[in-house]
């Protein structure tokens, strides 16, 4: 004991429990605990995701974020009203968080159609080099000297406004900077040990890939789908802002605005309250993609 206690010491990231070495998930996750703002915000985003999830179940029904009051419009915030109601005299608190469910779903999404074709892209063109290298990159190069929410308006515009155009064109535009990611580390990974004795032994292309260099590519992938999906959320704010993504009545965080815009000084709950979910909600989640990047750096001292 008195050795693993001293091999501790000299080297943290090799901190022993029971005679055992730490796992490198389990050392990420001791340097994730101390990031303060990264913990706090991690758990402000389960409230939010909580609360979003939960709602229409405990607290609010569908009535109250569908269906107009006309005795109701404007009303300022209250006890039976506690985020007020717009200008069809709905409740804010439950269009916001009926709006919750379609802009993290949204997000989230997204962020899995970018990550699949970022991670995709990236993995050949590192691996297999060459010609396949060059045309995936002068591809990815071309993606990204385009203007991504006039792509994204004109797709809006061609497939028609729905969720799963938003989904889609969000997610086909946020893939450049996975790819490039992933491509670099597998340039390096590739040129392991591991992955040569594999290449003696006749193992398959795709299951080096998959199985040996992808599974240690993940910690920066990890990241970048964590802040993919605040990314996405603000994407998505921006589009229906302009009357060109989720459409009414389906609330959304971002056409709430848009029906919000004429109100902003008679009513200005009516934006407020969405503004401080999309605020709060992509800044819980850039903190937490922080705190994930310092955590999964092999670098950092524990």
């Amino acid at each position: 004991m008195a050795e693993a206690s001293a091999a501790a010491g000299r080297d943290p990231e090799q901190a022993v429990i029971a005679g055992k070495p730490e796992g490198p998930w389990r050392i990420a996750g001791r340097r994730f605990l101390r990031h303060k703002m990264g913990v706090a915000s991690t758990m402000v985003l389960i409230l939010i995701v909580s609360v979003v999830t939960l709602g229409p179940v405990f607290f609010v029904s569908r009535d109250l974020a569908f269906r107009p009051q006309p005795t109701q419009i404007n009303q300022p915030p209250s006890l039976e009203h506690w985020f007020g109601t717009d200008e069809v005299g709905r409740d804010i608190l439950a269009r916001i968080i009926y709006g919750g469910r379609i802009s993290l779903l949204v997000g989230l999404l997204a962020m899995v159609v970018g990550i699949t074709v970022g991670v995709l892209f990236g993995s050949l063109s590192g691996y297999f080099g060459g010609t396949a290298d060059g045309v995936i990159m002068r591809f990815t190069d071309v993606m990204l000297s385009i203007p991504g929410i006039f792509l994204i308006i004109a797709l809006s515009v061609f497939m028609g406004p729905s969720m799963r155009t938003m989904i889609l064109a969000i997610g086909f535009l946020n893939w450049m900077v996975t790819a490039r990611i992933v491509r670099s580390l597998f340039l390096t990974l590739k040129e392991q040990d591991y992955v040569l004795a594999a290449h003696c032994i006749g193992v398959k292309d795709s299951r080096i890939i998959t199985g040996h260099i992808l599974p240690n590519a993940m910690a920066p992938v990890v990241v970048a789908a964590t802040l993919t999906v605040g990314a996405a959320i603000l994407t998505e704010t921006a589009v229906s802002y302009l009357g060109l993504g989720i459409q009414a009545p389906t609330p959304s965080w971002g056409n709430m605005l848009k029906n919000a815009q004429d109100l902003i000084w008679s009513a200005p709950w009516v934006a407020i309250f969405p503004g401080m979910m999309i605020f709060f909600t992509t800044l819980c989640i850039n903190f937490m993609g922080d705190a994930l990047r310092d955590a999964l750096d092999p670098r950092m001292q524990l």
